[in-house]
């Protein structure tokens, strides 16, 4: 009895880790990845709309603007320093003036992104024009000129927005957040549940309703499916729901005290999560109906949070109580090759691969006090953690975005935990929620 009282506690622990709710703190970043890099400069010309849709352009050059800023990857000319005489199309630009007034000071722009929208169908349709303006003809300049459709009101403005931008990223080789969506953890409706919203924070929807404690997300790597553990029906268990109606689907639970931190292998047919067996929480894998049952670890410790590789498939990240402190392992998907990448004092929790599995993310209490978090990121192949919080209570629950270029992560920065995103190498941090406390995000691929 008293074994498994130990046993209870030390799990207990271990879960306040995974649920814990961050504390106080203003951040620090610090982060050393990839700081000196030379970015393109782009100047970004206010549009005009003729007719009706003159009314929602404010909407729209706001939405373009911060689009291309949420990138992280180019900078934007400050449009103070813009000429005077703003182009609208290409026969704007007439000799001998040409590109000058774009590419000297104060501008000093690479490239220039410029149009106009009209009415067309009782749409809004935007000319979007993206232009190199280092060439010495118009023709040559020409990077991108589309049209884009939306409805005739703020929505459709916004989504005309974001396509061009998207597009305009894409000329330049940078992957678009556009469409992606993070999962997460609230309890601004009076209990914890599942929500999920745009990646800048935008069109943020409630996904269950359990009105008990409802945490842990995993989606699908084509967003069809998310998992999650629920208290629910009284002991905690997996369910999992489809992301676009949040319909129930079939999950047989183990008969166990613990079930938590669900993840779903990349090609979609199994689930891992932990579970108590034989007094430990060991990681478990099972058909993506609970089906099939099998243990992939076999150890006296606790051991949660399995994370497997979305690049390769065949191992996983995982944290470890074997050496005393939470630790971060990896090892194969079958159990095998077990190594342990973090080590000293302090106890690691949340990690998280980037998309092309070179990186991993996770939180640290490192040289820190006790509960203390901070938000660490690690290249598989040197091991080397480098820190990119501090002095800023907890940070926690780090997941990379598709982009494999940025991070979001909870924090707390008053009296609740809300969520944050970032670039992997600390900078431009930028605050998703303010309703309740929100945790445990997961950056998705819209659904494929």
């Amino acid at each position: 009895m008293k074994t498994r009282n130990i046993t209870v506690l030390l799990i207990t622990a271990v879960l306040g880790i995974v649920f814990a709710v961050s504390l106080a703190g203003q951040a620090d970043i610090g982060g050393r990845i990839s700081k000196d890099r030379e970015l393109p400069v782009i100047a970004v010309a206010d549009m005009h709309g003729t007719g009706a849709a003159e009314q929602y352009m404010d909407v729209f050059n706001k939405t373009l603007w911060d689009e291309l800023a949420y990138s992280g990857q180019i900078r934007l000319a400050p449009k103070t320093s813009y000429p005077l005489q703003l182009p609208q199309q290409a026969s704007d630009f007439k000799p001998p003036v040409m590109f000058s007034d774009w590419t000297r000071p104060p501008v000093s722009a690479n490239y220039l992104a410029f149009g106009y929208t009209g009415v067309q169908d009782d749409q809004i349709v935007l000319f979007g024009n993206f232009y190199n303006v280092g060439q010495p003809t118009v023709q040559s300049a020409q990077v991108l000129a589309n049209r884009y459709y939306g409805m005739l009101n703020n929505d459709g403005a916004r989504k005309v927005a974001r396509e061009f931008a998207a597009d305009i990223l894409r000329q330049l080789g940078i992957a678009t957040l556009s469409g992606t969506r993070i999962y997460f953890v609230s309890d601004r409706s009076g209990s914890k549940e599942i929500w999920a919203m745009d990646y800048d924070g935008s069109n943020q929807k409630q996904l269950t309703r359990y009105g008990a404690i409802t945490g842990q997300p995993a989606v699908s790597a084509d967003g069809k499916l998310f998992a999650f553990m629920t208290y629910a029906g009284g002991n905690p268990q997996i369910r999992v729901h489809t992301t676009d109606t949040s319909r129930r689907q079939t999950f047989v639970n183990p008969v166990s005290s613990t079930v938590a931190t669900p993840e779903f292998t990349p090609d979609g047919k199994n689930v891992l999560f932990a579970a108590t067996i034989d007094g430990w929480t060991q990681l478990m894998m099972a058909g993506i109906d609970g089906s099939g049952m099998r243990r992939i670890s076999n150890v006296r410790a606790i051991e949660v949070s399995p994370r497997v590789n979305p690049k390769t498939g065949n191992d996983l990240l995982f944290i470890s109580g074997r050496s005393g402190h939470q630790q971060l392992w990896r090892m194969n998907l079958d159990g095998t090759d077990r190594e342990m990448l973090t080590s000293g004092v302090g106890d690691v929790a949340n990690p998280s691969w980037s998309p092309d599995g070179h990186h991993i993310a996770f939180c640290w209490t490192r040289g820190y006090e006790p509960g203390n978090f901070n938000i660490f990121v690690m290249d598989i192949a040197d091991k080397v953690p480098v820190q990119l919080t501090t002095n800023s209570g907890r940070n926690e629950n780090p997941w990379w975005a598709p982009d494999g270029v940025h991070l979001v992560f909870s924090s707390m920065r008053g009296r609740v935990t809300q969520l944050y995103s970032m670039l992997a190498d600390g900078t431009n941090v930028r605050q998703l929620t303010t309703q309740g406390n929100n945790l445990q995000p997961v950056w998705a691929k819209g659904i494929e």
